[in-house]
């Protein structure tokens, strides 16, 4: 499906990841290589901008980090990122230029474009955040099916098998989530989306649109 394809959802030039998605039709497809990505990619980083700062940890030396976050690699926080109080990334995290990662918010096997922000209170997980999108207080991507079975996306023209039993959201460019949403497994947000606060989300949600709740998606005017 075209609108859920790299080139329409995620602005490439604003991640130091952007070669992960080469020949790629669908974001989700690289969700299971960001932790071999990063071991190889840390090895080309320029070292008069990141310090490792752990096994397999690489922070630019800008990066603003609390004491209280806890950190596991393979992780690399890219410039002017901040990492504020008792935030828990868990591996296989890149986390771009001029990022937010709040209070108590967890992270793990995610891409985060530059300018991300997850301020408050969120789990992102097995996830890709594009740039600029932001999710509200609490807002979380459930990454697991409740039986347990592998993760499809459901479209307008039909269920595309992920193969994959973790899978979150892919959210596109300039994505705005409101605060106490849940993003079921499997959701993609078209770029330039608005999701109502307390919404319930799954599926395909096309770009440039407000979604309310699943019987009314309207296009912005």
């Amino acid at each position: 499906m075209e609108g859920m394809s790299v080139k329409n959802l995620l602005s490439l030039e604003h991640t130091l990841a952007a070669s992960i998605f080469e020949d790629v039709e669908y974001p989700f497809e690289i969700l299971p290589n960001i932790g071999n990505f990063i071991l190889e990619f840390s090895k080309k980083l320029d070292m008069n901008i990141f310090e490792k700062k752990g096994e397999n940890i690489y922070i630019a030396k800008s990066a603003s980090i609390a004491k209280t976050a806890y950190i596991s690699g393979p992780c690399i926080i890219d410039e002017n990122a901040q990492v504020r109080h008792c935030a828990f990334i868990r591996g296989n995290a890149i986390i771009g230029k001029n990022c937010v990662v709040g209070n108590s918010t967890e992270i793990k096997n995610v891409i985060l474009f530059d300018n991300v922000q997850v301020p408050h209170y969120n789990y992102v997980g097995d996830s890709i955040l594009g740039y600029r999108s932001h999710l509200g207080a609490g807002a979380i991507t459930s990454n697991v099916k409740s039986d347990k079975t592998l993760v499809t996306v459901g479209t307008p023209d039909g269920r595309i098998e992920t193969g994959l039993k973790k899978f979150g959201a892919v959210l596109g460019d300039n994505v705005e989530v409101g605060c106490g949403s849940v993003l079921n497994p499997g959701t993609v947000i078209g770029s330039n989306t608005n999701i109502y606060p307390l919404s319930s989300v799954r599926g395909y949600i096309p770009s440039n649109s407000i979604y309310k709740k699943r019987s009314e998606i309207v296009e912005k005017l």
